[in-house]
């Protein structure tokens, strides 16, 4: 078995137990006033990460006050996209709040990095990310940025499929909603890396289902001597 390492970015979410069959057809018009909210966040996310980006070329370091307010943005987003367009898994209202919201079906976190490379915040943003930029490309179409992951991709096609199966059926199939998670995980992963959260380059690897994939435990792994006890 391949071990999986750990991602410092972590995205997750749930199905509610009784999802309604008919209010994904309203969610996006509920969800106005986040949109209104996210297009002035996205603007200052985008200040943030200019400051931030000068802050990492002389420090080393992504200050923490504005990594906590970058990181809250992508949450909020996240919360607001799994809510009313992708994967549409919940009927939960997303709270108007950057912090983490324990309880909600849709959780998003980067892991604070001590120390950022100062070479890599030059180059890894457009000249290492563009492999990353083309596969996201096809996930969620060219418009897969600020507040909007929804673009023409294979994600939003696929999140139109599933609630039709849920209007039909009152079942959201399980299967796709892992594949979807998975989508959107990866999309995550090269959001974070782009926007210099972290230097850990994205896998170009699916990790499907709602919780991210743990890697094995040191006791659970043999050891790598036999007369050694891993």
């Amino acid at each position: 078995m391949i071990a999986v390492a750990a991602s410092p970015v972590r995205l997750e979410a749930s199905v509610d137990p009784r999802l309604s069959r008919w209010m994904w057809l309203v969610k996006w018009l509920l969800a106005i006033p986040h949109y209104i909210v996210l297009v002035f966040l996205w603007i200052a996310f985008t200040v943030v990460t200019v400051i931030a980006f000068f802050a990492i070329l002389f420090t080393a370091r992504y200050p923490r006050a504005l990594f906590d307010f970058s990181v809250g943005v992508l949450r909020w987003n996240w919360r607001v996209g799994y809510y009313a367009h992708t994967a549409l898994g919940t009927d939960r209202y997303p709270p108007f709040t950057l912090a983490d919201v324990p309880d909600y079906p849709a959780r998003f976190d980067v892991v604070y990095p001590e120390r950022l490379s100062r070479g890599l915040v030059l180059v890894k943003w457009w000249l290492l990310a563009i492999p990353q930029y083309i596969v996201v490309a096809m996930f969620v179409g060219g418009d897969w940025g600020g507040d909007d992951w929804r673009g023409g991709g294979l994600l939003p096609f696929l999140s139109l499929v599933a609630v039709v199966i849920l209007l039909f059926t009152a079942r959201y199939p399980r299967h796709l909603f892992d594949f979807l998670i998975g989508l959107a995980r990866w999309a995550a992963r090269v959001t974070a890396y782009v926007t210099l959260l972290t230097d850990q380059y994205p896998p170009f690897r699916l990790d499907q289902g709602g919780q991210e994939p743990s890697p094995p435990s040191p006791a659970a792994s043999p050891p790598a001597d036999p007369l050694t006890k891993a």
